[in-house]
């Protein structure tokens, strides 16, 4: 029976790493549908990219570096392509690749608020360091057992150490990189660049929420027995809860504020609900996770609006408001709607502060790397590409070729 068992969670946890994988082309089209046509191959380029590098980098290197060392230090030893060093009921192979498609997707966040202008080598060295040492040293403090671990902080599949991480990366890449040529005028005002394709952005969407049923619940890495079934059955409700708590809330919160409910944002508010509620969606009640997904659609658009209109930060897909804000958010709200230890539950304040030590650590380290990483390339090498490759498009110069003809 204990064969059977661990067979089926293998199962279970290769069928999640598939799903999770199948992100990867829901964030190709959503970010290629959010923005110009002249820039798909670019787009869809990268994140090929993401994911190619990503997994030959975590193979050799960052498996070990977030896992090694049984969560002792800054950061665990590498593992030079050796998975022997890991411990654990399930094939290690098995769970190199759920951990795998984890890190190509905080690379990928990085590559939507720097669309349209970033010269594509560039983007090869940071999407390397991002997979290489930027995501595997914190998550070696949470998910490989460290400090962080230790202190109780929980998140259970992502938000802080996979989207806010992304989100915060990206706000930093785009001021390094400056707003695209036309988004601001000369009395400083916003001027929308519309994308070139709802369809793709939305066919996106969908292809993104499918796959969070395989990282929110995969990441309980077993199916077997009643407490995980009834685990992984509670973490699809919660999930599914906050993203369509989140778009609603997204929806009509734009039709006051707008007028007319917008497509774009709403796609954006059910993005918003999947990633507050991935740190939490194991330990919130249904009702909890509802009201995650409001509060995250709700602050999405006031973030997007802000970091446009008054900070002049040009993110062309709102990565930062969908992935940093509302990762940091859920992160939070854990700590106070947890039904075991939340500050509204009874549980004190201990988690709330441990889940707000947490988050500020995390992205603060995300934070400096950023910093370090993208103002470094350019001024050593340049990270954008020359002005009229950015107005007659990155696919011809870039590439060599069309998506469209």
């Amino acid at each position: 029976m204990n064969e059977l068992a661990l067979s089926l969670d293998t199962v279970w946890m290769l069928l999640a790493a598939m799903l999770v994988f199948w992100m990867q082309p829901g964030f190709a089209l959503c970010e290629a549908g959010f923005t110009r046509s002249k820039n798909t191959v670019n787009i869809l380029m990268k994140n090929f990219v993401d994911f190619m590098l990503g997994s030959l980098l975590f193979f050799f290197f960052g498996f070990g570096f977030m896992f090694g060392s049984d969560g002792a230090g800054f950061i665990g030893a590498p593992n030079w392509g050796d998975l022997s060093f890991y411990k654990g009921d399930l094939p290690v192979e098995g769970f190199l690749i759920f951990e795998t498609v984890f890190c190509a997707t905080s690379a990928t966040i990085v590559s939507g608020a720097m669309a349209e202008r970033t010269k594509f080598s560039m983007y090869l060295v940071y999407s390397a360091i991002i997979s290489l040492i930027i995501y595997p040293v914190e998550g070696h403090w949470t998910w490989g057992g460290g400090w962080l671990a230790g202190l109780g902080f929980h998140d259970f599949a992502g938000s802080a150490i996979v989207h806010s991480v992304g989100g915060v990366l990206a706000l930093i890449g785009a001021i390094a990189l400056g707003p695209r040529r036309g988004k601001y005028g000369k009395d400083g005002k916003s001027r929308a660049i519309p994308g070139h394709n709802l369809a793709l952005a939305a066919l996106g969407v969908f292809i993104l929420w499918l796959g969070w049923f395989g990282f929110n619940p995969g990441s309980q890495l077993a199916a077997s027995g009643a407490v995980n079934r009834t685990a992984i059955s509670h973490v699809f409700l919660t999930t599914n809860l906050s993203a369509v708590a989140g778009g609603v809330a997204t929806m009509f919160l734009t039709w006051m504020k707008y007028g007319k409910p917008s497509l774009s944002l709403t796609l954006n508010g059910i993005l918003a609900g999947l990633v507050g509620i991935t740190a939490g969606c194991d330990v919130v009640s249904p009702v909890g996770s509802v009201v995650i997904g409001l509060l995250c659609g709700i602050v999405l658009v006031f973030a997007i609006e802000f970091v446009d209109h008054k900070l002049h930060i040009d993110d062309p897909v709102g990565a930062f408001s969908v992935h940093g804000v509302c990762g940091i958010l859920g992160t939070v709200l854990t700590g106070l709607l947890a039904l075991d230890g939340g500050a509204l539950y009874g549980g004190g304040w201990q988690l709330f502060g441990v889940q707000c030590l947490g988050i500020l650590v995390i992205d603060l380290w995300a934070a400096i790397c950023g910093f370090l990483l993208f103002f470094g390339i350019k001024k050593l090498h340049g990270l954008r590409v020359e002005a009229r490759v950015e107005e007659e498009g990155l696919d011809i110069y870039e590439h060599g070729e069309s998506c469209y003809n």
